[in-house]
């Protein structure tokens, strides 16, 4: 039999860990009632089970019966477009022969006129319908990945599997029916996570909370995926602290960052004379983080031995400290998470593939600072507030002109690029100062704002100066609430207004304290 990627892992048991997966995912659905976070985690799972550039779930209008539309995707957006007609023509074909559709090649497919799709770059694709009750609501679509790897009879059979068994998750005829009439996205869960650190408006951040409240609700491992500084622990101790294990710990572990040599004791600790220096039994983070939560950051760069030994444990649910003979059984929650996809370093065989399915249970992508770039003013005020009164200074807002500079550059650091930023910014500004602007930038940023200010990306946004001022205002009543923990008879004392006149102004303004 072929061995696949990883020299000890065949194409059978490849199968079957997907099909196991299968398993996996329906307890997981089961579990939701958030019909959005639905839709994210099948295209999600129909990514990675099958290895495609990308899938797509279209729906049937429930009132017309006669309208099909694309409701979520998940991949390359580029590409995307450009399958278009592909997904139209493909769609097409299984609605009118009634079975799935399967193609090594749609470029040369021969159930479609001749160079219909020559400029789609994508080969190999499958689409199989979704059907509830007995009736069509839709289809699931994977193009595979341009590097010419190809879907097969096995593959589509496992695909057929996989709209079995989601169909029943996605025929709420009430939620389909709401993107087709496209409704605003709704922000409920925002007052829930700002005191856990959480902060922003965006869509791409709103999007993000409902995953990772979803992710709360199930005991099952979660894989956060985002780049450097995005803030992949404090959203894994978010999903620590609204599930049911908050009462037990919080552990976490910067897989890079201990010893190839130590990194086994350090996970499931030792006994006495297991090594030189062993003088004691040590407990390791397994047991400390029993019946809790352990959060493993950079899981990619687990050793390979180590992958092995991780994989038994998740498999076996069990620990065998350095040295000991004893194994014994452990209740752990893993959170890993990885700034490098794991998909990819499944690829390139430096992270073992049955590991990697173990570990993405519940995927979780996490966007960027710069895709998330209407945040970006919500956290530096935060930041400002925090560094002001840490340094016990009275900077209470941002200019204009600075606040644009923010916004609109590149933050190859993320979040807590951003941070350290107007940290150092804080630490410029002199006692007596209330508000930065860019004067205060440090020399190696001036010639940066001045090039973006050429390039005109600040946008002209016209204003009224009553407008203007009831922002400025509304930025500084709500940095001192926060200097003075909410208690609005000190932050009236320390604004010299009233406390009646700040109740006034709240209500105004729209300032609430979170929840």
């Amino acid at each position: 039999m072929a061995v696949y990627k990883n020299s000890s892992v065949t194409m059978e048991d490849e199968y079957n860990q997907k099909t196991e997966s299968l398993f996996e995912l329906a307890t997981i659905l089961g579990q939701q009632d958030d019909f959005q976070e639905i839709l994210r985690l099948v295209t999600s799972k129909a990514s990675v089970l099958f290895n495609a550039e990308i899938a797509s779930i279209l729906m049937v209008n429930p009132d017309t019966q006669n309208t099909i539309k694309t409701i979520v995707r998940e991949g390359d957006v580029i590409q995307g477009q450009r399958c278009k007609l592909v997904q139209t023509n493909v769609m097409g074909w299984v609605s009118k022969n009634r079975q799935s559709f399967l193609t090594d090649d749609i470029r040369k497919d021969a159930r479609f006129k001749k160079n219909l799709f020559e400029d789609c770059t994508v080969g190999s694709v499958m689409c199989v319908p979704l059907h509830s009750q007995g009736s069509s609501i839709g289809y699931l679509i994977v193009f595979g990945r341009s590097e010419g790897k190809e879907f097969d009879s096995k593959a589509l059979c496992l695909f057929e599997k996989f709209a079995t068994i989601v169909a029943p998750f996605l025929s709420n005829v009430q939620k389909i029916q709401e993107y087709f009439n496209a409704p605003l996205p709704e922000a409920a869960l925002l007052a829930k996570y700002e005191p856990l650190g959480l902060l922003g408006r965006s869509r791409q951040f709103i999007e993000l909370l409902r995953a990772i409240d979803a992710a709360a609700r199930c005991d099952v491992r979660v894989l956060l995926e985002g780049q450097s500084g995005t803030g992949k622990e404090l959203i894994a101790r978010a999903i620590h602290q609204l599930s049911s294990r908050k009462q037990y710990p919080f552990v976490a572990l910067d897989c890079g960052a201990i010893p190839e040599n130590l990194i086994e004791s350090e996970l499931f600790g030792h006994v006495r004379g297991a090594f030189t220096g062993a003088l004691h039994d040590r407990k390791g983070l397994f047991d400390e983080a029993n019946h809790g939560t352990l959060f493993m950051d950079e899981a990619g760069n687990l050793p390979q031995s180590m992958q092995a030994k991780l994989l038994r444990v998740l498999q076996e649910s069990e620990i065998r400290p350095v040295g000991s003979n004893r194994p014994h059984k452990v209740d752990v929650r893993i959170i890993s998470a990885s700034s490098t996809a794991l998909s990819d370093m499944v690829d390139a065989r430096k992270f073992r593939e049955d590991l990697y399915y173990r570990l993405h249970v519940y995927p979780i992508k996490i966007p960027t600072l710069n895709e998330r770039q209407d945040d970006i003013p919500l956290l530096a005020h935060f930041f400002l507030t925090k560094f002001a009164h840490q340094q016990q200074k009275k900077l209470a807002a941002f200019h204009k002109s600075l606040l644009n500079f923010m916004k609109f550059r590149h933050w190859t650091g993320n979040i807590r690029e951003l941070e350290n930023f107007v940290e150092r910014l804080v630490t410029l500004a002199s006692p007596q100062m209330t508000t930065l602007d860019h004067d205060i930038l440090p020399a190696e940023f001036q010639e940066e704002y001045i090039e973006l200010t050429k390039r005109r990306q600040f946008p002209s946004v016209q204003k009224s100066l009553q407008a203007d001022l009831a922002e400025h205002e509304a930025q500084l009543i709500r940095g001192t609430l926060i200097e003075n923990g909410w208690n609005q008879s000190k932050a009236a004392r320390a604004l010299k207004i009233s406390e009646r006149t700040m109740r006034y102004k709240m209500e105004r303004l729209g300032i609430r304290r979170p929840d």
